[in-house]
C-alpha cells in the first residue's frame, strides 16, 4: 500500500468530511435514513476510496473533492442496491413511530404518517419529457471537460455555492466564479450540439 498516498486520501477526507456528509444526506433515499446515518455512509465511502488508492492519486488535473464525490456516490448506488433491491425485510415498509399523529386511544387520527407519502405524482408524459430533458444534459456535460463538469455538478446538482465551491476546489471566489460562468457557457454551447436547444 501507497502509505503517502493512504495519508493524503485521510487528509483530503478530513478537510472535506463536512461537504461530503451533507452530500451523503442529501442523495442517499430518505428511506435508508432510517437504517443508517450518513455518517455510516463515509465510513463505507472511505474503505471503498482506501481500496482504490490508485485512482485517487491518478489524474491530477481533477479535483480531490471530485474524485471523493463519485467514490461517495458510487458507495450510496451499492448500499440502495443492497438495501432496496435485495431480498430481505422490505426498507420501503418500514415508517418511523414518531412521524405518526397518535390520537388518545393509541391509533392514528384517521391519516397514519401522512408524512410518509409522497406529495405528488408525475404524470407519463411529464416523466418521459423530463427523463429525455435528463438525458440531453447528460450527454452534454459527459462532453465537457472534467473541471467544467465539476464546478457545474456542484453547483447545480449538489446546492453547493461559490464560497464552498472555490473552498472545495482551491480556487478563489473569484477564479471559482469565473470558471463557472465560463463553465455555463460552454455548457450551452454543448446543448446545441447534442439537442434542438437553441440560444435566445
Amino acid at each position: 500500500m501507497d502509505v503517502s498516498t493512504q495519508d493524503r486520501l485521510a487528509d483530503a477526507f478530513a478537510e472535506h468530511r463536512q461537504r461530503l456528509s451533507a452530500l451523503a444526506k442529501k442523495k442517499l433515499n430518505p428511506i435508508l435514513l432510517k437504517r443508517m446515518s450518513e455518517e455510516d455512509v463515509l465510513s463505507e465511502a472511505y474503505v471503498n476510496a482506501a481500496k482504490r488508492l490508485d485512482y485517487f492519486a491518478a489524474h491530477d488535473d481533477v479535483p480531490v473533492y471530485y474524485k471523493l464525490r463519485t467514490i461517495l456516490l458510487q458507495t450510496i448506488c451499492d448500499i440502495e442496491r443492497r438495501h432496496l433491491q435485495a431480498q430481505g425485510r422490505d426498507a420501503y415498509k418500514e415508517l418511523r413511530v414518531e412521524s405518526c399523529e397518535f390520537g388518545v386511544d393509541g391509533n392514528a387520527d384517521g391519516n397514519p404518517c401522512v408524512g410518509e407519502l409522497p406529495a405528488d405524482i408525475t404524470s407519463p408524459v411529464s416523466r418521459v419529457d423530463r427523463d429525455e430533458r435528463h438525458a440531453i444534459l447528460r450527454r452534454a456535460l459527459a462532453a465537457m471537460p472534467e473541471n467544467d463538469r465539476a464546478i457545474l455538478v456542484m453547483r447545480h446538482f449538489d446546492g453547493m455555492g461559490n464560497a464552498e465551491c472555490a473552498a472545495a476546489l482551491g480556487l478563489t471566489e473569484k477564479a471559482a466564479s469565473i470558471r463557472y460562468v465560463r463553465a455555463l457557457e460552454r455548457l450551452q454551447q454543448k446543448l446545441v450540439e447534442v439537442s434542438c436547444f437553441r440560444k435566445n
